[in-house]
């Protein structure tokens, strides 16, 4: 069972870093319509009706994609003068107390998210925009997944945290 948890956790964490760095690339996405949106509108004084909508999309689609690479990396924002107060097996204990925390939320989120997003896929829904994007249907889409995801990496972030502290006991690692 140790062997296949750990198997889970090696496979997670590498979608996680995949995923969480091909979102780069929207991020440039985003600043390459953005910059396209300026030169248009100010250079030529022809604003396009997509430019921004698009840039919310690419945005929202890499913060909300990156929570696993995130959560791998442990690079959510803390309090670090809190770790130097209260020592690292102290410090260890909150971490395991917050992922616990972030999974339930987390689950909760999800139970609340599946409705709506399942609703979307039977009748999608449009921004009701100018461009009239369904953009309301893949956020609420993406949300869901995204919410998925961190849950999954949670889980292998627990798992790793197990692993660590029987090698603390065990001596090993």
């Amino acid at each position: 069972m140790k062997r296949l948890l750990a198997r889970y956790a090696d496979i997670m964490d590498a979608v996680s870093v995949f995923v969480g760095q091909g979102c780069s690339v929207l991020f440039f996405a985003c600043i390459a319509v953005s910059a396209l949106e300026v030169l248009l509108r100010y250079g030529f004084d022809a604003p396009t009706l997509w430019s921004t909508e698009l840039a919310m999309a690419l945005c929202a689609s890499a913060w909300v994609l990156s929570v696993g690479y995130v959560t791998e990396r442990h690079r959510h924002i803390s309090i670090t003068m809190l770790e130097v107060v209260v020592g690292e097996r102290i410090w260890r204990i909150f971490r395991l107390i917050q992922m616990l925390i972030a999974t339930g939320a987390t689950v909760i989120l999800s139970m609340a998210l599946y409705h709506p997003a399942a609703k979307v896929l039977s009748r999608i829904e449009y921004s009701g925009t100018a461009m009239n994007s369904m953009q309301p249907t893949y956020l609420k889409i993406l949300l869901f997944v995204g919410c998925l995801f961190f849950i999954l990496q949670l889980l292998s972030n627990i798992i790793r945290w197990v692993q660590r502290t029987e090698g603390d006991v065990t001596g090993g690692h």
